[in-house]
């Protein structure tokens, strides 16, 4: 198993991240999360090839009043990085299970992204914890009808999951891709740090393998159950923001989330990619804040 890093480990993160690390230790792993703030708390899951660094400026907007929590997925961003290890959807809920129990949550506000809607909504779908409210960034926790051209590339046997893992051709990409302004070198820094070398990447490899498209995938049944249990969220509130330049989860997948939510809050930031967060903080954290803020 991988040493594992955590964030007083790289100097040049603090200007952007400056919190406390914390870690957890699961199975086999050490999930590495930062818990800032006090009162209600809200829980933040991010997805592929993220890590908890893309809340950076969400969590600095609620920590004044609100328990900011975003956690790494094992084998993302601070945590450890099991060469040998479970990488599915399903292992990502049980951990968030348990992470969601060491830290003795009951009822959350849920904030997710890309693979964080599965992950977010399958933990509270399995009755893991209660989801008060709900803040929707550019996801989907149900099926999708096809696969970019992009990721399905990278799906293609032995070059596609090799170029992945060791040319780092998922992450490093994403840094230019997922964006309408362009990151900062910092923030390109950041984003890529804790995936510096080929062993470094095995998850964002599996995550991309572990995206079902039929019913012979084993992940398949796991989505479809989550699929199933979304309309058990039907009295939640829910803000969905959406970055409209998404290539990925675009606008069809947007309509998903419409049809399954007529109630939701909708705004779409037309100027926005998939890291919305990059593009468009400065209005999407306050509107998340006054969110998160309504009564119930």
């Amino acid at each position: 198993m991988h040493e594992m890093a955590v964030a007083s480990d790289f100097p040049e993160l603090r200007a952007q991240y400056p919190f406390v690390s914390r870690r957890l230790a699961l199975p086999h792993a050490s999930m590495h999360y930062v818990d800032e703030g006090a009162g209600p708390p809200v829980l933040m899951v991010h997805g592929n090839p993220t890590w908890s660094f893309f809340f950076r400026d969400l969590i600095r907007g609620l920590r004044a009043d609100r328990r900011a929590i975003a956690l790494d997925h094992i084998g993302c961003g601070l945590s450890s990085k099991p060469q040998q290890y479970r990488y599915t959807l399903d292992q990502h809920i049980e951990n968030l299970g348990r992470l969601v129990a060491a830290l003795g949550l009951d009822e959350v506000d849920l904030v997710v992204h890309d693979w964080g809607g599965a992950i977010g909504f399958g933990a509270a779908a399995r009755g893991l914890f209660r989801v008060r409210r709900a803040v929707v960034f550019n996801t989907a926790a149900f099926r999708a009808p096809n696969m970019p051209l992009r990721i399905a590339a990278l799906r293609a046997p032995g070059i596609g999951p090799w170029a992945i893992q060791y040319l780092n051709a998922f992450a490093l990409p994403a840094t230019r891709m997922t964006t309408v302004r362009p990151l900062s070198a910092a923030t390109r820094a950041g984003y890529l740090l804790p995936y510096g070398t080929p062993a470094d990447r095995i998850a964002v490899r599996r995550f991309v393998e572990d995206i079902p498209m039929d019913a012979s995938h084993p992940t398949w049944a796991t989505l479809a159950a989550i699929e199933a249990r979304l309309p058990t969220f039907a009295s939640t509130p829910m803000l969905i923001a959406w970055g409209g330049q998404d290539w990925c989860f675009d606008d069809l997948v947007l309509a998903g989330w419409r049809q399954r939510f007529p109630q939701a809050q909708v705004h779409r930031f037309d100027d926005a990619g998939h890291y919305l967060l990059d593009d468009a903080a400065d209005r999407i954290v306050p509107l998340v804040a006054r969110f998160l803020a309504e009564e119930q």
